[in-house]
C-alpha cells in the first residue's frame, strides 16, 4: 500500500536536516572507532560470533518485555525495562546477563511493520548493548525456570538523536557447556518513540471507543401489563459487573479523549435489566438479580459521556456488507436497516441524556465496496467509516493523506488507518504482548506524523468488541498520545469536514474486491429471506390487535437483531434465533384461531351454522373479518350465494360465536370453510373445514304427518260435539217446567233410558257419554305437572361446539 511509503518526496526544513546530519556525524564517530578496533579482537571473537549464530537458530532463551515506561520518554526521564527471561534449551546457561540494545532510528511506517515481524529474530542485525552498568546478571539459567529482570537507564544515556522512533531491543548472553563463550541467546526487538519536544504540526488523531456487544434479548415478554422482558442468557450481567468487559470499557473510556460508539441494543437491554427481568434456564426462565449492577453501569456511563461526542449505530449494529450482498434482492431488508435507524432517537437520549450523531455507518472492519456504500447510506448515513486497507491508496503517495475523502453522491468516507486500528488485535493477555503491541502503535503514530510537515487527520477504528485486555492496551496507548508531543485529539465530525487531500484516492473498490475471508462469515441470503416471512407474519398480526405496540416493539427489536453483525462467525446461533423468534410469533397468531368443528347435519331446507373464534392473548382482538364458504353452492348456499361474510371482535381470554344462515337445495353433504381475514383482505390463520350433510324431508313423512293431523282433528269434532248434547241434557234437567211440557206432549222416555239408574249427577248410569269434570279434562297452566305429562321435544340450546352428527338451529 502506498500509505506505507518512506519519507520520499517530503521536504525537511533546512535547519532539520543540518542538525540530523551533524547528529549522525557524532554519533558515528563512536561507531568508526569500533570499526577500525574490531580486526584487533582475533579470530576467537569472528568464531564466537559465528557460533552465536548457530546458536541462535535454537531461540535456546525467551525474552519478555513485560513493562517499558515511559513508553514515550522526554529529556531527564528515566527509562525502565522489566521483564522476564525462560530458558527453553536443555543446557544450563552460565554467566547470563540481560542488557538494552539501541538501534538505528526507524524511517518509515513499513520498517516499523518489518522490524515487529522479526522481533525475536538472531540472525538479523543486533545493536551493540548500551552499556554495562545496564544490564542484569544472573550465575546461571536453569531449563525452565523463569528469572525476572528489571532495568533502569537514563534518557540522557541512550543518546538519542533526532525525533524519531528507535528500535530498542532486550537480550539475554550467556555461555552453554557445549559452547562455553558469551552468545546471544535471546533477543526481543521493540521500539522507543522518541520527540522530546512538541512537534510543530501535530497529528489529529480520533479514537472510536466501542460500546458494543451481541445479542442477550429474546423476542419474548410477559403477559403483565410491564411486558417483562426474557433474556437469553445471564452473559450481560458479567460484561457489566466489575472487571467485566464492557465495565472495564467504561472505566478505561472515562479517563480518555475519544469518540464513544454505542449501539442501541446494548443500551436497552442493560435499561432493561434495571427493572425487573427474567432469564431463561433450559425451559423455563428464572428472575433476573443483577438490577443493581445495570443502574450502576448505566450511571457511569452517563457520566462518563456527558460533554463527549457520541456515535450511535443502528440498533442491533446491523451487518451492512451481509445486506448488500445477500439481501437487497429480499423484499422489505432494507426496511429493517431504516427501522433500526429509526428507532435511535427513542433509544439512546432517553437512557445516556445525550444527542448521538446518526450520521456514520460503520461496516464490519472498515471493508467497502460500492454495494455497501449503497446500502450504508440509504437509511440516511452520509459518512461510511472505512479502512485503509480497504479503500487503499492508488497514487503511489509518500505519506498518509488525511481521513475525509469525498467519493460521491454527497457521501464522505472517512478512512481510519489500518496498522493503528489493528494494532490491539489477538491475545493480549501476556503483559509482554501487551507492552510490544502498545510500543508498535506509538511507533507507527509517530512515524506518521514525520512524514511531511503538513498536518493531517487520522481514525482508530479497533475493533469491535474488544477484550479486556486489549481495551486496557488500548487505554494506555491513547493515554500517552493525549499526553504526548506530537498528537492531539479530535472528534469524529471535525475529522469528517476537515479539508480533504486532493491526492488521496476517492474511489471506492468494487464487489470483487471485499475479502474472501469476511464474505465467508456474512448472512446467507436465506437469513434474510426468513426475517422477510416473519416480518410479513407480524405485519398481519397486528392489524387484529387492540394494543399492536406490545408485539410490534419487541418482535420488531428481535428482527433487527437477526441482522447484527454479531452473528459474523455463528451462523448456527444466528439460525437458533431466528428461528426461536418466528415459533414464538407463530405461537402467539395462533392464539386466535377458530374452534375446529365435525360434520354437521342440516335437517330442513335452511338452518343456522355457529362458528366460534377463540382469543387466548391477554388482549382484545377485532375487528376480523370471519367468512364462511360453500364449496358445493348448487347444493348448500349461505347467505343466499356461495359465501357470507360478518365481522367479529373477540376480548381477551374469551370465545365469540358467529351464525351463518344456509339453505338447502338437495340432499347430501357439502363441504364448508370458514376463513378468518383481516379488514386489509389478508388471510388470518389456518381455515377450518367441515362437511354439511343435508336430509330434505321426503313425501312419505308428509303424508304420514298429515294423516296424524287428520285424526287429531276428527277427535277433537267428537269431543266437541258430545260436550254439546251434554250440555243441552243440563239444562233440560234444570228448567222442570220445560220437563213436564215435554210429558204432557206425550214425549215418554224411552224404554232403556227409564230403567237406567242415575248416577248422582245426573247421568245416566252405564251410560256410553261419560262426562268428566271440566277441570280434568282441561288442565290450567297453574296446576301442578303431573308424571304422565310429555317432555319437551326440543332440547335447550348450547353454544358448544358442535358434536358428531349435531344438528344445527333453525
Amino acid at each position: 500500500m502506498a500509505e506505507a511509503a518512506d519519507f520520499q518526496g517530503t521536504s525537511p526544513s533546512p535547519a532539520r536536516r543540518w542538525l540530523r546530519r551533524t547528529t549522525a556525524l557524532l554519533a558515528g564517530a563512536p561507531l568508526l572507532t569500533g570499526l577500525v578496533q574490531l580486526p584487533t579482537a582475533g579470530p576467537a571473537h569472528a568464531e564466537g560470533q559465528s557460533s552465536a549464530k548457530a546458536d541462535a537458530e535454537a531461540g535456546s532463551v525467551a525474552v519478555a518485555v513485560d513493562s517499558l515506561t515511559p513508553s514515550a520518554p522526554t529529556d531527564g526521564d528515566t527509562v525502565t525495562v522489566s521483564g522476564t527471561v525462560i530458558n527453553n534449551g536443555k543446557q544450563t546457561v552460565t554467566d547470563a546477563h540481560v542488557g538494552l540494545r539501541l538501534g538505528a532510528e526507524v524511517n518509515t511506517r513499513s520498517a516499523v511493520d518489518a522490524i515487529a515481524k522479526e522481533s525475536t529474530d538472531l540472525q538479523g542485525a543486533i545493536a551493540p548493548e548500551i552499556d554495562d552498568k545496564y544490564t542484569e546478571k544472573f550465575d546461571k539459567l536453569t531449563p525452565g525456570v523463569a528469572e525476572h529482570f528489571n532495568i533502569s537507564v537514563p534518557v540522557d544515556d541512550l543518546e538519542l538523536g533526532d525525533d524519531g522512533v528507535y528500535e530498542f531491543a532486550v537480550s539475554l548472553s550467556g555461555e552453554t557447556s557445549a559452547q562455553p563463550w558469551e552468545q546471544i541467546l535471546g533477543i526481543q526487538r521493540t521500539f522507543l518513540p522518541w520527540q522530546p519536544d512538541e512537534a510543530a504540526t501535530r497529528t489529529k488523531t480520533t479514537a472510536l471507543w466501542p460500546l458494543v456487544s451481541t445479542t442477550h434479548m429474546a423476542a419474548e415478554t410477559g403477559p403483565n401489563e410491564e411486558q417483562t422482558p426474557v433474556f437469553l442468557n445471564d452473559d450481560l450481567a458479567k460484561e457489566i459487573s466489575p472487571g467485566g468487559r464492557l465495565n472495564q470499557m467504561v472505566t478505561l473510556g472515562k479517563d480518555l479523549d475519544v469518540t464513544w460508539v454505542v449501539d442501541p441494543d446494548l443500551l436497552a437491554s442493560v435499561d432493561a435489566m434495571t427493572r425487573s427481568y427474567r432469564v431463561r434456564d433450559g425451559d423455563r426462565t428464572v428472575a433476573g438479580t443483577h438490577q443493581a449492577v445495570a443502574k450502576q453501569w448505566l450511571a457511569e456511563l452517563r457520566e462518563a459521556v456527558t460533554d463527549e461526542e457520541v456515535v450511535a449505530l443502528p440498533f442491533a449494529d446491523p451487518d451492512l456488507a451481509s445486506l448488500a450482498h445477500n439481501g437487497t434482492d429480499v423484499t422489505g431488508s432494507l426496511r429493517q436497516l431504516k427501522d433500526a435507524t429509526d428507532v435511535i432517537p427513542n433509544t439512546v437520549p432517553p437512557i445516556l441524556d445525550v444527542k448521538p450523531s446518526t450520521d456514520f455507518a460503520w461496516p464490519v472492519d472498515g471493508a467497502v465496496d460500492r454495494s455497501i456504500v449503497k446500502v450504508a447510506t440509504s437509511a440516511g448515513a452520509d459518512k461510511v467509516i472505512a479502512r485503509s486497507d480497504s479503500l487503499q491508496e492508488t497514487n503511489n503517495l509518500p505519506y498518509t493523506p488525511s481521513a475525509a475523502r469525498p467519493i460521491g453522491g454527497g457521501t464522505t468516507a472517512v478512512v481510519a488507518d489500518a496498522r493503528m486500528s489493528k494494532a490491539f488485535e489477538g491475545d493480549l493477555t501476556k503483559a509482554s504482548d501487551s507492552t510490544l503491541a502498545v510500543q508498535r502503535f506509538l511507533a507507527q503514530s509517530l512515524a506518521l506524523g514525520l512524514q511531511t510537515d503538513d498536518q493531517r487527520s487520522v481514525v482508530i477504528a479497533p475493533q469491535r468488541t474488544p477484550s479486556g485486555s486489549q481495551a486496557r492496551a488500548m487505554a494506555e496507548a491513547l493515554r500517552t498520545l493525549q499526553d504526548g508531543t506530537w498528537s492531539e485529539s479530535q472528534d469524529m465530525a471535525a475529522t469528517a469536514a476537515a479539508k480533504p487531500d486532493p491526492d488521496a484516492t476517492t474511489t471506492v473498490p468494487g464487489t470483487s474486491s471485499y475479502p474472501s475471508a469476511l464474505r465467508k462469515k456474512e448472512l446467507p441470503r436465506s437469513a434474510f429471506v426468513q426475517i422477510a416471512r416473519t416480518q410479513d407474519t407480524l405485519d398481519n398480526f397486528k392489524v387484529v390487535l387492540s394494543d399492536p405496540s406490545r408485539v410490534v416493539t419487541p418482535f420488531g427489536r428481535a428482527l433487527n437483531r437477526e441482522m447484527s453483525a454479531s452473528w459474523r462467525g455463528r451462523a448456527a446461533e444466528a439460525e437458533s434465533f431466528r428461528g426461536g423468534v418466528k415459533e414464538y410469533l407463530d405461537g402467539l397468531t395462533d392464539r386466535v384461531r377458530l374452534i375446529d368443528k365435525s360434520e354437521t347435519k342440516l335437517s330442513g331446507r335452511s338452518a343456522t351454522i355457529p362458528v366460534t373464534v377463540q382469543n387466548n392473548l391477554v388482549q382484545d382482538v377485532g375487528p376480523l373479518v370471519l367468512r364462511l364458504t360453500s364449496t358445493n353452492p348448487t347444493r348448500l348456499e349461505i347467505g343466499g350465494a356461495d359465501h357470507e361474510e360478518q365481522p367479529i371482535s373477540v376480548s381477551g381470554g374469551h370465545s365469540q360465536s358467529v351464525k351463518f344462515t344456509t339453505s338447502a337445495n338437495a340432499n347430501g353433504r357439502a363441504t364448508v370453510i370458514a376463513q378468518l381475514y383481516t379488514m386489509d383482505g389478508r388471510k388470518y390463520g389456518e381455515p377450518v373445514t367441515f362437511d354439511v350433510k343435508v336430509t330434505e324431508i321426503t313425501a312419505t313423512v308428509m303424508l304420514v304427518i298429515g294423516g296424524g293431523v287428520l285424526l287429531l282433528v276428527l277427535a277433537g269434532f267428537r269431543m266437541y260435539t258430545q260436550r254439546k248434547r251434554a250440555a243441552a241434557r243440563e239444562e233440560d234437567t234444570a228448567d222442570p217446567e220445560a220437563a213436564a211440557s215435554a210429558e204432557d206432549h206425550g214425549e215418554p222416555e224411552g224404554p232403556e233410558e227409564a230403567t237406567k239408574p242415575e248416577d248422582g249427577r245426573g247421568n245416566r248410569k252405564g251410560s256410553d257419554e261419560r262426562l268428566e269434570d271440566a277441570s280434568e279434562a282441561h288442565p290450567r297452566a297453574g296446576d301442578p305437572e303431573q308424571p304422565s305429562d310429555p317432555t319437551p321435544d326440543t332440547a335447550a340450546e348450547s353454544a358448544d361446539p358442535s358434536g358428531t352428527g349435531e344438528r344445527v338451529d333453525r
